[in-house]
């Protein structure tokens, strides 16, 4: 396909995804379901597992191979954008107001679903053929383990803002367990994704890249922003100059993890959460979130709908191991944290609805299976397994939040610091 050929092809694509994402969501706005929610299962919906078995044809001449040149950068930079936001709403103050509580059921929502995950990668790898062959024990051990880690942190956000729970019990610690559960998680696979290749001078570059990172983004460009913002918060606007610089800054983060092999979700969430905040904040979140979000977004999910095909799953045995990796989901995450939580002295009711919050996976969870899949550490097969368990623990999180805790949350006002 010509340049002009792949442009057309992806505003009919672009056109496609938005108006299906928008059909789906009104469909689970009936049944309780956020967008986001919708926008999961679109995607697959879109894909193979679907569209290209009932309608091969239509499917091949909406999404041909060579349009995925187009597809594929698209949706990197609208996943880039949605981690910048995700970096620039995150609160080290709410973390530190219940710190004990949250690092407890974080604590407890970190070596349990990792240990059962690791077990399982383990096991996938010495007795099925389910993993590439040049992924080795460890690294199918370990990347399994950070996947059952992780935490729907963005939609548990809204979740929480949804339901009146913020400054709650319930909501503050489920929201400080979420963000120290995904930074461990993404930590792990940073260590994956470094030392896959086999090359102990690679990945230390990789590692000592990322961690340099970090340092320098948030031990010398946050201080210099938080300076620069003053002069922007006296005059009480942010100009299109400066929003444009901002956003270049992101986009040097996102360039820099990916060429050290990490990805551009590490970059764009780090400088994110170097923002200065205050009104630059507020600015940043209003001007890039509808274009993210409502726009670029979908476009992922989708593209990680195409490389879903859960037609793979087509033995027995294949579908017991699907719901064992649904099981363990649900037992590392939801049951361990409900137990931490009522360990730390947390209500049961409170107790429950954090486990049911942890326990959703979403967005998160199909950006470290896709790294996975497109860095080959993981098959078709179990990324499709993966999916399955990304989107009906994300589906359980509300309606069962409802029903165990009611549709008003916890009325338990959060104390002023642990």
């Amino acid at each position: 396909m010509s340049n002009l050929q792949l442009a057309i092809q992806f505003f009919l694509q672009l056109a496609v995804i938005l108006m299906f994402c928008r059909v789906v969501g009104m469909v689970a706005a009936r049944l309780g379901q956020p967008q986001v929610v919708a926008e999961m299962i679109a995607g697959v919906l879109l894909g193979p597992s679907l569209l290209g078995t009932v309608a091969p044809e239509w499917s091949a001449q909406l999404f041909p191979k060579e349009s995925m040149k187009v597809l594929f950068p698209v949706s990197q930079l609208g996943l880039a954008l949605y981690m910048f936001i995700v970096g620039l709403e995150f609160r080290m103050d709410i973390v530190r107001s219940r710190f004990g509580t949250s690092v407890a059921v974080s604590a407890a929502g970190m070596v349990a679903p990792f240990v059962l995950g690791g077990l399982l990668g383990w096991y996938l790898k010495m007795h099925t053929g389910l993993f590439p062959e040049k992924t080795t024990v460890t690294n199918a051990a370990v990347f399994m383990g950070a996947s059952m880690c992780i935490t729907a942190f963005p939609m548990l956000a809204r979740i929480i803002h949804y339901k009146g729970l913020a400054g709650t019990v319930m909501g503050t610690v489920a929201i400080g367990a979420g963000a120290i559960d995904d930074a461990v998680a993404w930590a792990l696979l940073a260590v994956v994704l470094a030392s896959f290749k086999g090359d102990a001078a690679h990945a230390m570059l990789s590692i000592g890249g990322g961690i340099g990172y970090v340092a320098v983004t948030l031990g010398l460009i946050r201080p210099l922003l938080a300076r620069w913002a003053r002069g922007i918060e006296s005059r009480g606007q942010l100009s299109e100059g400066e929003y444009a610089f901002l956003l270049s800054l992101m986009c040097l983060g996102a360039w820099w993890t990916d060429r050290i092999e990490l990805h551009a979700v590490f970059g764009a969430f780090v400088m994110g959460a170097a923002m200065p905040r205050g009104m630059v904040n507020r600015e940043l979140i209003s001007r890039t979130q509808p274009l993210a979000v409502a726009l670029l977004l979908p476009l992922f999910f989708t593209f990680s709908g195409l490389n879903t095909r859960i037609g793979l799953l087509n033995t027995a045995s294949l579908w017991l191991m699907g719901l064992l990796v649904l099981a363990v989901a649900v037992l590392g995450k939801g049951v361990a944290c409900w137990a931490a939580a009522r360990a730390a002295g947390v209500p049961g009711r409170e107790a429950m609805g954090i486990g049911v919050l942890m326990n959703a996976r979403g967005l998160m969870e199909l950006i470290i299976i896709n790294i996975g899949l497109e860095r080959g550490i993981i098959s078709p097969e179990i990324f499709a397994m993966l999916t399955i368990m990304a989107v009906i623990t994300t589906l359980m999180a509300s309606p069962l939040f409802d029903r165990l805790c009611g549709k008003g949350g916890s009325p338990a006002v959060v104390p002023a610091a642990e």
